[in-house]
């Protein structure tokens, strides 16, 4: 049981904490190299978004680091302060990810629905299943380890809608910064390969915490009976 344990939980904790660090090195490295088009990530947004016809879109600052997101029920691109008021290369390649997720949200791009449309049982499944499964091993309740299942369940549907989202996001991204000229080809374009492929990483190591905490659960299950 311990092998399993290690293997099922610890593995992918490390997993996801070696994703973190890489992105947190490759924005670190890539946010002091400047792009040599001059543009700051809100600008580049901007422009992009303008380039896509896209017009209902504010781009907004937030003080939130690495909280760089796209909200499409309230059509706002938000970037944090490093990636908004910069101008590295770094920037450009997250600023350019959130556009593109703004352009799957005005193409209608049908996994960012399907995403948007299980958001809100993802949200109520996060909420409660720490309650859920404290309660189920405290007090040894089966019924409880059953609704931890279905929550991990919503979770990996969830994340493996993700996928997709965020890597057709990275594709569209690298593609627009070098048609537009916003990034040259060689370093720059590797430098935002390497920024984009290392948050991909982030997606893959949550998709493989919510498949490994599922099947632990299911094995309690089984086991108990």
């Amino acid at each position: 049981m311990l092998t399993i344990w290690i293997s099922l939980i610890i593995v992918p904790m490390i997993l996801g904490l070696w994703a973190q660090a890489r992105v947190k090195g490759a924005f670190g490295k890539w946010s002091r190299v400047a792009a040599s088009s001059g543009i700051t990530g809100a600008q580049a947004a901007r422009e992009i978004l303008t380039a896509a016809q896209i017009s209902d879109v504010e781009v907004l600052e937030i003080n939130d680091m690495l909280g760089d997101h796209y909200d499409p029920t309230r059509k706002r691109l938000c970037l944090s302060t490093g990636v908004y008021d910069s101008a590295s290369v770094a920037a450009l390649g997250i600023a350019a990810h959130e556009c593109g997720h703004a352009i799957q949200h005005a193409k209608s791009y049908a996994p960012l629905k399907w995403r948007a449309a299980v958001v809100p049982l993802t949200q109520f499944a996060s909420q409660i299943l720490p309650f859920v499964i404290m309660g189920g091993f405290l007090f040894h309740m089966m019924q409880l380890i059953t609704v931890g299942i279905l929550c991990y369940l919503v979770l990996t549907v969830f994340q493996l809608i993700t996928l997709p989202v965020e890597f057709d996001a990275s594709r569209r991204a690298k593609i627009i910064l070098q048609q537009m000229g916003m990034v040259r080809a060689g370093e720059e374009a590797g430098g935002v390969n390497q920024v984009l492929n290392a948050a991909a990483l982030t997606y893959v190591a949550a998709l493989v915490a919510a498949v490994a905490n599922l099947v632990y659960l299911l094995l309690i299950r089984n086991q108990s009976r």
